[in-house]
């Protein structure tokens, strides 16, 4: 479907989101795909994609997440991209879904930070990635991602050696997937204190 068709499907969802009982109406996301860039289509616009937040909003929806889909994005970018969105749908602006294809994945991350965003898609292992978009790879991996939060001070209330056993099972159940991660290889550095476990 084109996006103003998926926009009028998203309005039909809220519509009957709506009709719920209030106890019962979940909260709705618009995940705005391709955000920076498109294997199909080349460069957004932009414009656009503000475009598109604000209609999501006017359809009902209760958030607006923007996904790096293809692994397009650059730290500016990202910067630039979610401080205009935010001017048009204030704190309707979600997070951020982002992937690694091009290495660019934490660095985003810092990149999105520094403009107010605080909730992150990851996959553990760095799993993922998307048919519908030739050569891009899995989303950001949540064992580095994690070990980068931490690092900087900043609470992820996820146990760190917990998660690395965890991928661990997911290894032995999916033999001869490829995963991905530094910090799986590399380990921690030498002192590393998770801001998690920090007083």
């Amino acid at each position: 479907m084109t996006p103003d068709e998926a926009i009028a499907s998203a309005k039909k969802i809220c519509e009957f989101r709506d009709s719920l009982p209030p106890s019962q109406r979940p909260k709705i996301e618009s995940g705005l795909s391709t955000v920076f860039g498109c294997t199909i289509e080349g460069a957004v616009s932009e414009d656009e994609v503000v475009r598109m937040a604000v209609a999501s909003v006017e359809a009902g929806c209760d958030e607006v997440g923007l996904a790096d889909t293809t692994g397009y994005a650059n730290p500016e970018q990202i910067r630039r991209v979610f401080r205009k969105v935010r001017v048009a749908i204030g704190d309707k602006l979600a997070g951020a879904h982002l992937h690694n294809t091009r290495g660019l994945g934490l660095a985003n991350v810092v990149a999105a930070l520094e403009v107010g965003v605080t909730t992150f898609d990851s996959s553990l292992g760095g799993l993922g990635g998307c048919p519908f978009a030739p050569g891009a790879s899995g989303n950001i991996v949540t064992e580095d991602l994690v070990f980068m939060l931490e690092s900087m001070g900043l609470r992820t209330g996820i146990d760190l050696d917990k998660l690395l056993a965890l991928r661990r099972i997911l290894e032995q159940g999916i033999p001869g997937e490829p995963l991905y991660g530094y910090v799986p290889l590399a380990g921690v550095t030498k002192g590393f204190v998770p801001a998690s476990a920090a007083g």
